[in-house]
Protein backbone atom coordinates (compact mmCIF):
# COMPACT_ATOMS: atom_id res chain seq x y z
CA UNK A 1 0.00 0.00 0.00
CA UNK A 2 1.55 3.76 -1.05
CA UNK A 3 1.92 5.88 1.72
CA UNK A 4 -0.31 8.29 0.63
CA UNK A 5 -3.06 5.81 0.54
CA UNK A 6 -2.67 5.47 4.09
CA UNK A 7 -3.47 8.48 5.45
CA UNK A 8 -6.71 8.81 6.88
CA UNK A 9 -9.11 11.42 5.97
CA UNK A 10 -11.69 12.85 8.09
CA UNK A 11 -15.29 12.10 8.24
CA UNK A 12 -16.36 14.58 5.58
CA UNK A 13 -20.15 15.72 7.57
CA UNK A 14 -19.55 19.67 7.18
CA UNK A 15 -21.84 20.73 3.52
CA UNK A 16 -19.70 22.81 1.51
CA UNK A 17 -21.05 26.41 1.66
CA UNK A 18 -22.07 28.64 -1.29
CA UNK A 19 -20.47 32.06 -2.16
CA UNK A 20 -23.87 33.47 -0.84
CA UNK A 21 -24.04 31.68 2.61
CA UNK A 22 -20.39 32.25 3.56
CA UNK A 23 -21.31 36.06 2.35
CA UNK A 24 -24.18 36.19 4.70
CA UNK A 25 -22.07 34.30 7.63
CA UNK A 26 -19.59 37.34 7.14
CA UNK A 27 -22.05 40.03 7.00
CA UNK A 28 -23.54 39.08 10.66
CA UNK A 29 -19.72 39.31 11.62
CA UNK A 30 -20.06 43.12 10.43
CA UNK A 31 -23.22 44.11 11.78
CA UNK A 32 -21.40 42.93 15.83
CA UNK A 33 -20.41 46.81 16.24
CA UNK A 34 -22.94 48.89 13.81
CA UNK A 35 -21.59 52.61 14.94
CA UNK A 36 -17.63 51.52 13.97
CA UNK A 37 -19.37 49.41 11.20
CA UNK A 38 -21.03 52.61 10.02
CA UNK A 39 -17.74 54.68 10.63
CA UNK A 40 -15.92 52.62 8.59
CA UNK A 41 -18.05 52.34 5.35
CA UNK A 42 -18.29 56.32 5.88
CA UNK A 43 -15.04 57.31 6.15
CA UNK A 44 -13.93 54.60 3.32
CA UNK A 45 -17.09 56.31 1.12
CA UNK A 46 -15.47 60.23 1.82
CA UNK A 47 -12.08 58.66 0.48
CA UNK A 48 -13.26 56.99 -2.82
CA UNK A 49 -15.70 59.63 -4.02
CA UNK A 50 -12.78 62.15 -3.03
CA UNK A 51 -10.33 59.97 -5.15
CA UNK A 52 -12.38 60.19 -7.95
CA UNK A 53 -11.70 64.18 -8.80
CA UNK A 54 -8.01 63.56 -8.20
CA UNK A 55 -7.64 63.62 -11.66
CA UNK A 56 -10.55 66.25 -12.29
CA UNK A 57 -8.44 68.65 -10.28
CA UNK A 58 -5.14 67.67 -12.21
CA UNK A 59 -6.84 68.32 -15.48
CA UNK A 60 -8.20 71.91 -14.21
CA UNK A 61 -4.57 73.02 -13.01
CA UNK A 62 -3.11 72.11 -16.17
CA UNK A 63 -5.63 73.68 -17.81
CA UNK A 64 -5.23 77.05 -15.81
CA UNK A 65 -1.48 76.96 -16.73
CA UNK A 66 -1.94 76.25 -19.80
CA UNK A 67 -3.91 79.70 -20.11
CA UNK A 68 -0.67 81.47 -19.11
CA UNK A 69 0.35 83.79 -15.95
CA UNK A 70 -3.03 85.49 -15.03
CA UNK A 71 -2.51 89.33 -12.66
CA UNK A 72 -2.74 88.17 -9.30
CA UNK A 73 -2.07 84.25 -9.83
CA UNK A 74 -5.16 83.43 -8.14
CA UNK A 75 -6.82 81.03 -10.82
CA UNK A 76 -3.60 78.79 -10.41
CA UNK A 77 -3.19 78.84 -6.44
CA UNK A 78 -7.17 78.06 -6.25
CA UNK A 79 -6.57 75.17 -8.88
CA UNK A 80 -3.29 73.91 -6.79
CA UNK A 81 -4.98 74.17 -3.23
CA UNK A 82 -8.18 72.08 -5.02
CA UNK A 83 -5.83 69.51 -6.12
CA UNK A 84 -3.47 69.27 -2.82
CA UNK A 85 -6.61 69.67 -0.73
CA UNK A 86 -8.56 66.76 -2.48
CA UNK A 87 -5.52 64.62 -2.10
CA UNK A 88 -5.08 65.31 1.83
CA UNK A 89 -8.56 64.72 2.11
CA UNK A 90 -8.42 60.93 0.59
CA UNK A 91 -5.61 60.20 2.59
CA UNK A 92 -7.36 61.75 6.16
CA UNK A 93 -10.24 59.54 5.37
CA UNK A 94 -8.31 56.41 4.61
CA UNK A 95 -6.43 56.87 7.76
CA UNK A 96 -9.88 57.27 9.68
CA UNK A 97 -11.19 54.05 8.06
CA UNK A 98 -7.95 52.20 9.31
CA UNK A 99 -8.01 53.47 12.51
CA UNK A 100 -11.75 52.57 12.78
CA UNK A 101 -11.02 48.76 10.96
CA UNK A 102 -8.50 48.02 13.17
CA UNK A 103 -10.41 48.38 16.45
CA UNK A 104 -13.91 46.86 14.68
CA UNK A 105 -12.09 43.35 12.88
CA UNK A 106 -9.90 42.96 15.79
CA UNK A 107 -12.91 42.67 18.79
CA UNK A 108 -14.70 40.93 15.77
CA UNK A 109 -12.03 38.36 14.79
CA UNK A 110 -11.74 37.49 18.63
CA UNK A 111 -15.64 36.79 19.02
CA UNK A 112 -15.42 34.99 16.05
CA UNK A 113 -12.64 32.77 17.13
CA UNK A 114 -14.50 32.07 20.76
CA UNK A 115 -17.81 31.19 19.08
CA UNK A 116 -16.12 28.43 16.68
CA UNK A 117 -14.13 27.48 19.51
CA UNK A 118 -17.18 27.01 21.79
CA UNK A 119 -19.04 25.57 18.75
CA UNK A 120 -16.92 22.91 18.24
CA UNK A 121 -16.41 21.81 22.01
CA UNK A 122 -20.51 21.36 21.75
CA UNK A 123 -20.08 18.83 19.08
CA UNK A 124 -20.56 14.94 20.14
CA UNK A 125 -17.71 12.89 20.85
CA UNK A 126 -18.09 11.22 17.93
CA UNK A 127 -17.86 13.98 15.53
CA UNK A 128 -14.44 14.65 17.39
CA UNK A 129 -13.52 11.28 17.38
CA UNK A 130 -13.54 10.97 13.51
CA UNK A 131 -11.94 15.00 12.65
CA UNK A 132 -8.07 15.26 13.41
CA UNK A 133 -7.82 18.13 16.30
CA UNK A 134 -5.23 19.58 14.05
CA UNK A 135 -6.95 20.40 11.20
CA UNK A 136 -10.06 21.66 13.33
CA UNK A 137 -7.36 24.26 14.83
CA UNK A 138 -6.03 25.25 11.19
CA UNK A 139 -9.62 25.69 10.52
CA UNK A 140 -10.64 28.37 13.00
CA UNK A 141 -7.29 30.03 12.80
CA UNK A 142 -6.97 30.11 9.29
CA UNK A 143 -10.83 31.35 8.97
CA UNK A 144 -9.80 34.35 12.01
CA UNK A 145 -6.98 35.72 9.43
CA UNK A 146 -9.13 35.08 6.62
CA UNK A 147 -12.24 37.32 7.93
CA UNK A 148 -9.48 40.16 8.79
CA UNK A 149 -7.75 39.52 4.65
CA UNK A 150 -11.76 40.11 3.31
CA UNK A 151 -12.76 42.73 5.25
CA UNK A 152 -9.86 45.00 4.90
CA UNK A 153 -9.37 43.89 1.57
CA UNK A 154 -13.25 44.45 0.61
CA UNK A 155 -13.50 47.83 2.47
CA UNK A 156 -10.28 49.34 0.96
CA UNK A 157 -9.82 47.77 -1.93
CA UNK A 158 -12.31 45.97 -3.93
CA UNK A 159 -15.51 48.06 -3.32
CA UNK A 160 -13.31 51.88 -3.62
CA UNK A 161 -11.92 50.08 -6.68
CA UNK A 162 -15.02 49.43 -8.27
CA UNK A 163 -16.29 52.75 -7.19
CA UNK A 164 -13.16 55.01 -8.45
CA UNK A 165 -13.23 53.21 -12.04
CA UNK A 166 -16.87 53.46 -12.46
CA UNK A 167 -17.15 56.74 -11.58
CA UNK A 168 -13.98 58.17 -13.77
CA UNK A 169 -16.13 56.09 -16.24
CA UNK A 170 -19.29 57.84 -15.85
CA UNK A 171 -17.45 61.84 -15.68
CA UNK A 172 -15.68 60.68 -19.02
CA UNK A 173 -19.46 59.32 -20.42
CA UNK A 174 -20.15 62.88 -19.74
CA UNK A 175 -17.33 64.81 -20.93
CA UNK A 176 -16.86 62.63 -24.09
CA UNK A 177 -19.23 60.29 -24.79
CA UNK A 178 -17.33 58.12 -26.68
CA UNK A 179 -14.59 57.72 -24.36
CA UNK A 180 -16.59 57.27 -21.30
CA UNK A 181 -18.27 54.63 -23.43
CA UNK A 182 -15.10 52.62 -23.93
CA UNK A 183 -13.44 52.93 -21.01
CA UNK A 184 -16.92 51.33 -19.14
CA UNK A 185 -17.01 48.70 -21.29
CA UNK A 186 -13.32 47.85 -20.65
CA UNK A 187 -13.61 47.97 -17.44
CA UNK A 188 -17.68 45.80 -17.09
CA UNK A 189 -15.56 43.53 -19.08
CA UNK A 190 -12.51 43.44 -16.55
CA UNK A 191 -14.38 42.98 -13.59
CA UNK A 192 -16.82 40.47 -15.17
CA UNK A 193 -13.72 38.43 -16.07
CA UNK A 194 -12.71 39.20 -12.81
CA UNK A 195 -15.27 37.53 -10.65
CA UNK A 196 -16.40 34.59 -13.21
CA UNK A 197 -12.45 33.64 -13.18
CA UNK A 198 -12.19 33.85 -9.58
CA UNK A 199 -15.42 32.21 -8.93
CA UNK A 200 -16.17 29.52 -11.21
CA UNK A 201 -12.59 28.48 -12.36
CA UNK A 202 -10.12 29.62 -9.09
CA UNK A 203 -12.82 28.66 -6.02
CA UNK A 204 -12.75 24.72 -7.04
CA UNK A 205 -9.24 24.46 -6.69
CA UNK A 206 -8.69 26.44 -4.01
CA UNK A 207 -11.41 24.17 -2.02
CA UNK A 208 -8.76 21.21 -2.85
CA UNK A 209 -5.95 22.78 -1.87
CA UNK A 210 -8.01 24.31 1.63
CA UNK A 211 -8.74 20.73 2.14
CA UNK A 212 -5.23 19.17 1.75
CA UNK A 213 -3.59 22.27 4.06
CA UNK A 214 -6.11 21.10 7.09
CA UNK A 215 -5.64 17.65 6.52
CA UNK A 216 -2.18 18.76 6.40
CA UNK A 217 -2.16 20.60 9.86
CA UNK A 218 -4.26 17.86 11.29
CA UNK A 219 -1.12 14.98 9.84
CA UNK A 220 1.49 17.44 12.29
CA UNK A 221 -0.69 17.41 15.15
CA UNK A 222 -1.49 14.00 15.25
CA UNK A 223 2.09 12.75 14.60
CA UNK A 224 3.24 15.53 17.52
CA UNK A 225 0.65 14.30 19.98
CA UNK A 226 1.92 10.68 19.72
CA UNK A 227 5.58 11.84 20.12
CA UNK A 228 6.15 9.23 22.71
CA UNK A 229 4.80 6.50 20.64
CA UNK A 230 6.46 7.56 17.68
CA UNK A 231 10.43 7.33 19.29
CA UNK A 232 9.33 4.09 21.40
CA UNK A 233 9.33 2.13 17.75
CA UNK A 234 12.19 4.25 16.55
CA UNK A 235 9.29 5.44 14.06
CA UNK A 236 11.00 9.07 12.98
CA UNK A 237 11.87 8.35 9.60
CA UNK A 238 8.53 6.18 8.26
CA UNK A 239 6.71 9.32 9.99
CA UNK A 240 9.11 11.14 7.86
CA UNK A 241 8.03 9.37 4.77
CA UNK A 242 4.41 9.37 5.95
CA UNK A 243 3.89 13.43 6.16
CA UNK A 244 6.06 13.91 2.61
CA UNK A 245 3.55 12.35 0.80
CA UNK A 246 0.94 14.18 2.15
CA UNK A 247 2.94 17.44 1.74
CA UNK A 248 3.50 16.59 -1.66
CA UNK A 249 0.05 15.94 -2.59
CA UNK A 250 -0.39 19.58 -0.73
CA UNK A 251 2.08 20.73 -3.18
CA UNK A 252 0.37 18.79 -6.14
CA UNK A 253 -2.91 20.65 -5.40
CA UNK A 254 -1.60 24.08 -4.36
CA UNK A 255 0.57 24.40 -7.51
CA UNK A 256 -2.52 24.02 -9.60
CA UNK A 257 -3.86 26.97 -7.77
CA UNK A 258 -1.33 29.57 -8.09
CA UNK A 259 -1.19 28.50 -11.67
CA UNK A 260 -4.88 29.53 -11.75
CA UNK A 261 -4.13 32.66 -9.99
CA UNK A 262 -1.00 33.41 -12.70
CA UNK A 263 -3.77 32.83 -15.63
CA UNK A 264 -6.46 34.64 -14.31
CA UNK A 265 -3.69 37.97 -13.47
CA UNK A 266 -3.20 37.41 -17.72
CA UNK A 267 -6.39 37.86 -18.74
CA UNK A 268 -6.65 40.93 -16.50
CA UNK A 269 -3.29 42.59 -17.47
CA UNK A 270 -4.68 42.15 -21.32
CA UNK A 271 -7.51 44.58 -20.01
CA UNK A 272 -5.68 46.65 -18.57
CA UNK A 273 -3.37 47.26 -21.32
CA UNK A 274 -6.23 47.97 -23.82
CA UNK A 275 -7.78 50.68 -21.12
CA UNK A 276 -4.16 52.29 -21.18
CA UNK A 277 -3.94 52.44 -25.55
CA UNK A 278 -7.72 53.11 -25.73
CA UNK A 279 -7.93 55.64 -23.47
CA UNK A 280 -5.09 57.57 -23.63
CA UNK A 281 -5.11 56.82 -27.85
CA UNK A 282 -9.32 58.68 -27.86
CA UNK A 283 -8.34 61.85 -25.81
CA UNK A 284 -4.69 62.60 -28.22
CA UNK A 285 -7.44 62.25 -31.01
CA UNK A 286 -9.45 64.89 -29.31
CA UNK A 287 -6.91 67.54 -28.54
CA UNK A 288 -5.74 66.66 -32.50
CA UNK A 289 -9.09 67.78 -33.38
CA UNK A 290 -9.26 70.29 -31.10
CA UNK A 291 -12.15 68.78 -28.90
CA UNK A 292 -9.81 68.56 -26.06
CA UNK A 293 -7.80 70.86 -24.00
CA UNK A 294 -4.05 69.70 -22.81
CA UNK A 295 -5.88 69.63 -19.35
CA UNK A 296 -8.09 66.58 -20.70
CA UNK A 297 -5.25 64.71 -22.03
CA UNK A 298 -3.57 65.29 -18.62
CA UNK A 299 -6.92 64.11 -16.61
CA UNK A 300 -7.10 61.05 -18.93
CA UNK A 301 -3.06 59.84 -18.51
CA UNK A 302 -3.86 60.56 -14.70
CA UNK A 303 -7.18 58.95 -14.60
CA UNK A 304 -5.99 55.82 -16.58
CA UNK A 305 -2.88 55.68 -14.23
CA UNK A 306 -5.23 55.66 -11.42
CA UNK A 307 -7.10 53.56 -12.57
CA UNK A 308 -4.89 50.95 -13.70
CA UNK A 309 -3.25 51.00 -10.33
CA UNK A 310 -6.89 49.97 -9.33
CA UNK A 311 -7.48 47.16 -12.01
CA UNK A 312 -3.71 45.72 -10.89
CA UNK A 313 -5.18 45.87 -7.05
CA UNK A 314 -8.65 44.44 -8.33
CA UNK A 315 -7.50 41.38 -9.95
CA UNK A 316 -5.49 40.43 -7.09
CA UNK A 317 -8.17 41.67 -4.61
CA UNK A 318 -10.87 39.12 -6.12
CA UNK A 319 -8.72 36.45 -6.11
CA UNK A 320 -7.47 37.50 -2.31
CA UNK A 321 -11.36 37.87 -1.43
CA UNK A 322 -12.30 34.79 -3.31
CA UNK A 323 -9.79 32.61 -1.11
CA UNK A 324 -10.42 34.13 2.09
CA UNK A 325 -14.24 33.37 1.90
CA UNK A 326 -12.92 29.95 1.33
CA UNK A 327 -10.98 29.67 4.07
CA UNK A 328 -13.90 31.41 5.80
CA UNK A 329 -16.24 28.92 4.99
CA UNK A 330 -15.31 25.96 7.56
CA UNK A 331 -15.95 28.31 11.02
CA UNK A 332 -19.21 29.50 8.75
CA UNK A 333 -19.90 25.43 8.63
CA UNK A 334 -19.51 25.36 12.64
CA UNK A 335 -21.96 28.05 12.79
CA UNK A 336 -24.85 26.19 10.10
CA UNK A 337 -23.72 22.94 11.73
CA UNK A 338 -26.53 21.60 14.26
CA UNK A 339 -24.81 20.11 17.55
CA UNK A 340 -25.48 16.54 17.58
CA UNK A 341 -26.72 16.29 20.92
CA UNK A 342 -28.99 19.21 21.85
CA UNK A 343 -30.71 20.27 24.91
CA UNK A 344 -34.34 21.02 24.86
CA UNK A 345 -35.29 24.92 24.47
CA UNK A 346 -35.63 26.20 27.61
CA UNK A 347 -34.33 22.95 29.49
CA UNK A 348 -33.83 23.25 33.44
CA UNK A 349 -31.13 22.36 35.32
CA UNK A 350 -30.66 18.85 36.73
CA UNK A 351 -31.31 18.61 40.38
CA UNK A 352 -29.14 16.24 42.38
CA UNK A 353 -30.62 13.76 44.27
CA UNK A 354 -29.43 10.69 46.26
CA UNK A 355 -28.08 9.15 43.27
CA UNK A 356 -30.51 6.60 41.34
CA UNK A 357 -30.38 5.45 37.60
CA UNK A 358 -32.78 3.95 35.89
CA UNK A 359 -32.61 2.41 32.39
CA UNK A 360 -36.05 2.13 30.98
CA UNK A 361 -36.47 0.09 27.79
CA UNK A 362 -33.75 1.49 26.46
CA UNK A 363 -32.77 1.46 22.75
CA UNK A 364 -29.55 2.35 21.40
CA UNK A 365 -27.83 1.96 18.00
CA UNK A 366 -24.52 3.16 17.02
CA UNK A 367 -23.97 5.48 13.78
CA UNK A 368 -23.60 3.25 10.96
CA UNK A 369 -24.61 0.22 12.21
CA UNK A 370 -27.70 -1.55 11.54
CA UNK A 371 -28.25 -3.38 14.76
CA UNK A 372 -29.07 -1.96 18.26
CA UNK A 373 -26.41 -2.47 20.62
CA UNK A 374 -28.97 -2.14 23.73
CA UNK A 375 -32.61 -3.75 23.18
CA UNK A 376 -35.30 -3.37 25.54
CA UNK A 377 -32.64 -3.09 28.13
CA UNK A 378 -33.86 -2.20 31.83
CA UNK A 379 -32.08 -1.56 34.89
CA UNK A 380 -31.97 0.47 38.27
CA UNK A 381 -28.97 0.89 40.45
CA UNK A 382 -30.48 2.22 44.00
CA UNK A 383 -28.96 5.66 45.32
CA UNK A 384 -25.80 4.74 47.09
CA UNK A 385 -25.26 1.70 45.37
CA UNK A 386 -21.93 0.38 43.91
CA UNK A 387 -22.36 -1.08 41.24
CA UNK A 388 -19.30 -2.99 38.98
CA UNK A 389 -19.61 -3.66 34.84
CA UNK A 390 -17.48 -6.47 33.69
CA UNK A 391 -17.85 -8.21 30.23
CA UNK A 392 -16.19 -8.93 27.15
CA UNK A 393 -14.42 -5.84 24.77
CA UNK A 394 -17.50 -4.69 23.16
CA UNK A 395 -20.22 -5.63 25.08
CA UNK A 396 -21.61 -2.38 26.28
CA UNK A 397 -20.05 -1.46 29.39
CA UNK A 398 -18.55 1.56 28.09
CA UNK A 399 -21.66 2.83 26.32
CA UNK A 400 -23.29 2.28 29.28
CA UNK A 401 -21.37 5.18 31.27
CA UNK A 402 -21.49 7.37 27.93
CA UNK A 403 -25.34 6.77 28.04
CA UNK A 404 -25.27 7.88 31.53
CA UNK A 405 -23.45 10.92 30.97
CA UNK A 406 -25.74 11.44 27.87
CA UNK A 407 -22.75 11.41 25.32
CA UNK A 408 -25.53 9.79 23.19
CA UNK A 409 -28.71 9.95 22.80
CA UNK A 410 -31.36 6.98 23.00
CA UNK A 411 -33.17 5.47 20.17
CA UNK A 412 -36.57 4.70 22.53
CA UNK A 413 -36.84 4.53 26.08
CA UNK A 414 -35.79 6.83 28.43
CA UNK A 415 -32.58 6.81 30.89
CA UNK A 416 -34.01 8.72 34.76
CA UNK A 417 -30.94 10.18 37.02
CA UNK A 418 -33.01 11.07 40.52
CA UNK A 419 -36.35 10.72 38.35
CA UNK A 420 -35.38 13.02 35.71
CA UNK A 421 -34.95 12.22 32.51
CA UNK A 422 -31.33 12.91 31.47
CA UNK A 423 -32.57 14.37 27.76
CA UNK A 424 -35.04 16.91 29.16
CA UNK A 425 -32.25 18.47 31.45
CA UNK A 426 -29.52 20.98 30.50
CA UNK A 427 -25.92 18.52 29.95
CA UNK A 428 -23.28 20.60 31.36
CA UNK A 429 -25.60 20.28 34.76
CA UNK A 430 -25.79 17.06 34.40
CA UNK A 431 -22.37 15.88 33.75
CA UNK A 432 -21.42 18.35 36.94
CA UNK A 433 -23.38 15.45 39.14
CA UNK A 434 -21.24 13.21 37.88
CA UNK A 435 -17.79 13.08 38.30
CA UNK A 436 -15.64 10.58 35.60
CA UNK A 437 -12.55 9.10 36.66
CA UNK A 438 -11.35 7.38 33.14
CA UNK A 439 -8.94 4.38 31.77
CA UNK A 440 -6.27 7.44 30.82
CA UNK A 441 -6.87 10.29 32.75
CA UNK A 442 -6.14 13.51 30.11
CA UNK A 443 -4.75 16.61 32.20
CA UNK A 444 -4.55 19.94 30.51
CA UNK A 445 -1.00 21.12 30.56
CA UNK A 446 -1.30 23.35 33.89
CA UNK A 447 -0.15 22.98 37.37
CA UNK A 448 -1.49 20.29 39.19
CA UNK A 449 -3.80 22.11 41.58
CA UNK A 450 -5.17 24.19 38.64
CA UNK A 451 -6.09 20.36 37.43
CA UNK A 452 -7.25 19.23 40.47
CA UNK A 453 -9.61 22.23 40.62
CA UNK A 454 -11.13 21.88 37.44
CA UNK A 455 -13.96 19.98 38.90
CA UNK A 456 -14.26 23.19 40.77
CA UNK A 457 -12.57 26.40 39.91
CA UNK A 458 -13.44 28.09 42.85
CA UNK A 459 -12.11 25.76 45.40
CA UNK A 460 -9.33 26.97 47.78
CA UNK A 461 -5.82 25.81 48.33
CA UNK A 462 -6.98 24.25 51.45
CA UNK A 463 -9.86 22.38 49.68
CA UNK A 464 -7.53 21.00 46.71
CA UNK A 465 -5.20 20.01 49.22
CA UNK A 466 -7.46 18.17 51.10
CA UNK A 467 -8.77 16.15 48.26
CA UNK A 468 -4.60 15.26 46.83
CA UNK A 469 -4.91 13.61 50.14
CA UNK A 470 -7.88 11.65 50.16
CA UNK A 471 -6.85 10.66 46.54
CA UNK A 472 -3.28 9.48 48.15
CA UNK A 473 -1.80 11.87 45.81
CA UNK A 474 -0.25 14.44 47.93
CA UNK A 475 2.92 12.88 48.86
CA UNK A 476 4.16 12.68 45.42
CA UNK A 477 2.50 16.13 44.62
CA UNK A 478 4.51 17.60 47.77
CA UNK A 479 8.26 15.50 46.55
CA UNK A 480 7.99 17.44 42.99
CA UNK A 481 10.08 20.77 42.91
CA UNK A 482 7.45 22.97 42.61
CA UNK A 483 4.40 20.53 44.31
CA UNK A 484 1.40 21.68 43.51
CA UNK A 485 2.42 24.51 40.78
CA UNK A 486 3.98 21.66 38.78
CA UNK A 487 3.31 21.71 35.13
CA UNK A 488 1.99 18.49 34.11
CA UNK A 489 3.07 19.07 30.00
CA UNK A 490 0.52 17.96 27.10
CA UNK A 491 -2.22 15.91 28.39
CA UNK A 492 -0.41 15.08 31.59
CA UNK A 493 2.94 13.44 30.02
CA UNK A 494 5.50 14.63 33.20
CA UNK A 495 3.68 12.44 35.41
CA UNK A 496 3.39 8.28 35.24
CA UNK A 497 -0.34 6.68 34.32
CA UNK A 498 -0.80 6.09 38.67
CA UNK A 499 -0.22 9.93 39.30
CA UNK A 500 -2.25 10.99 36.79
CA UNK A 501 -4.94 8.30 37.97
CA UNK A 502 -4.55 10.01 41.23
CA UNK A 503 -4.72 13.69 40.03
CA UNK A 504 -8.08 12.27 38.00
CA UNK A 505 -9.43 11.02 41.71
CA UNK A 506 -8.34 13.83 43.76
CA UNK A 507 -10.91 15.93 40.86
CA UNK A 508 -13.30 13.77 41.10
CA UNK A 509 -12.93 14.13 44.77
CA UNK A 510 -13.25 17.82 44.83
CA UNK A 511 -16.52 17.70 42.16
CA UNK A 512 -18.35 16.05 45.56
CA UNK A 513 -20.91 14.70 42.91
CA UNK A 514 -23.58 12.42 43.59
CA UNK A 515 -22.45 9.53 41.21
CA UNK A 516 -19.06 8.64 40.43
CA UNK A 517 -17.64 6.68 37.58
CA UNK A 518 -14.16 4.59 37.44
CA UNK A 519 -13.73 3.64 33.67
CA UNK A 520 -11.11 1.21 33.86
CA UNK A 521 -8.92 2.96 36.85
CA UNK A 522 -6.42 0.37 37.56
CA UNK A 523 -6.23 -1.36 34.45
CA UNK A 524 -2.35 -0.15 33.60
CA UNK A 525 -0.89 0.28 36.76
CA UNK A 526 1.76 -1.82 38.84
CA UNK A 527 0.58 -4.14 41.92
CA UNK A 528 1.32 -0.92 44.35
CA UNK A 529 0.35 1.80 42.45
CA UNK A 530 -2.89 -0.20 41.95
CA UNK A 531 -4.12 -0.79 45.86
CA UNK A 532 -2.87 3.05 46.61
CA UNK A 533 -5.43 3.77 43.71
CA UNK A 534 -8.26 1.16 45.12
CA UNK A 535 -8.06 2.63 48.69
CA UNK A 536 -8.83 5.89 47.24
CA UNK A 537 -11.40 4.64 44.82
CA UNK A 538 -13.02 3.03 48.44
CA UNK A 539 -12.82 6.00 50.21
CA UNK A 540 -14.17 8.39 47.70
CA UNK A 541 -17.19 5.70 46.95
CA UNK A 542 -18.11 5.89 50.45
CA UNK A 543 -21.76 7.27 50.51
CA UNK A 544 -21.79 8.05 46.56
CA UNK A 545 -23.52 6.17 44.14
CA UNK A 546 -20.57 4.76 41.67
CA UNK A 547 -19.90 2.72 38.77
CA UNK A 548 -17.06 0.88 37.93
CA UNK A 549 -16.02 -0.65 35.00
CA UNK A 550 -12.74 -3.35 35.43
CA UNK A 551 -11.57 -6.07 33.97
CA UNK A 552 -9.24 -6.95 36.45
CA UNK A 553 -11.43 -8.51 39.36
CA UNK A 554 -9.86 -7.38 42.62
CA UNK A 555 -11.08 -3.68 41.61
CA UNK A 556 -14.45 -5.01 42.21
CA UNK A 557 -14.64 -7.80 45.08
CA UNK A 558 -16.23 -5.60 47.44
CA UNK A 559 -19.16 -4.25 44.82
CA UNK A 560 -22.81 -4.10 46.22
CA UNK A 561 -23.47 -5.47 42.60
CA UNK A 562 -21.71 -6.89 39.63
CA UNK A 563 -23.31 -6.70 36.07
CA UNK A 564 -21.50 -8.95 33.44
CA UNK A 565 -22.19 -7.81 30.07
CA UNK A 566 -22.19 -9.23 26.47
CA UNK A 567 -23.55 -8.43 23.52
CA UNK A 568 -25.69 -5.28 25.29
CA UNK A 569 -26.96 -7.51 27.81
CA UNK A 570 -27.00 -8.08 31.42
CA UNK A 571 -26.22 -11.91 31.48
CA UNK A 572 -25.37 -12.05 35.41
CA UNK A 573 -25.86 -10.07 38.24
CA UNK A 574 -24.85 -10.14 41.67
CA UNK A 575 -21.89 -10.12 44.42
CA UNK A 576 -18.61 -11.22 43.92
CA UNK A 577 -18.92 -14.52 45.96
CA UNK A 578 -22.36 -15.32 44.54
CA UNK A 579 -21.08 -14.99 40.58
CA UNK A 580 -17.38 -16.95 41.54
CA UNK A 581 -20.24 -20.01 42.91
CA UNK A 582 -21.19 -20.44 39.69
CA UNK A 583 -19.22 -22.82 37.92
CA UNK A 584 -20.86 -22.47 34.46
CA UNK A 585 -21.13 -18.74 34.54
CA UNK A 586 -19.41 -16.22 32.30
CA UNK A 587 -17.90 -14.60 35.24
CA UNK A 588 -16.76 -17.64 36.84
CA UNK A 589 -14.86 -18.28 33.41
CA UNK A 590 -13.51 -14.51 33.59
CA UNK A 591 -12.15 -15.16 37.32
CA UNK A 592 -10.70 -17.97 36.22
CA UNK A 593 -8.74 -16.46 33.62
CA UNK A 594 -7.71 -13.76 36.10
CA UNK A 595 -6.47 -15.90 38.44
CA UNK A 596 -4.24 -17.98 35.69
Amino acid sequence: MSLSSDIPREDARERELSTLEVLAFLFRQWRRRPWLFAALVGFTAVATITDIFVPVAAGLLIDSLSAGPDDGGGRHWIAFALFVGLAFAVNAARQAAVRHEIRFSSANMADMTTEAFSRVQRFALDWHANTFAGSVVRKITRGMWAYDQVTATLWFGLIPSITVMTGLGIYMLFAWPLVGIYALSVIALFIGLSVVLSTRYIRPQNLRSNALDSELGGAVADAVGGIATVKSFGAEAREDARFHALAWRWRGEVKKTWLRFANTWLVQMACVLALQAGLTGLLVMLWQRGEASPGAVVFAITAFLMMAGYMRRFGEEVQNVQRGLDEIADIAAYAKMEEQIRDRPGAPDFVPGEGEIVFDRVRFTYAGQDEPLYADFSLRIAPGEQVALVGPTGSGKSTFVKLVQRLYDVDAGAIRIDGQDVRAVRQASLRRAIALVPQDPALFHRSIAENIAYARPGASMTEIVAAAKRARAHDFITALPSGYDTLVGERGVKLSGGERQRVAIARAVLADAPILIFDEATSSLDNETERLVQEAMADVMAGKTAIVIAHRLSTIREADRILVFEAGRIVEQGTHRELAARDDGLYARLAAIAAE
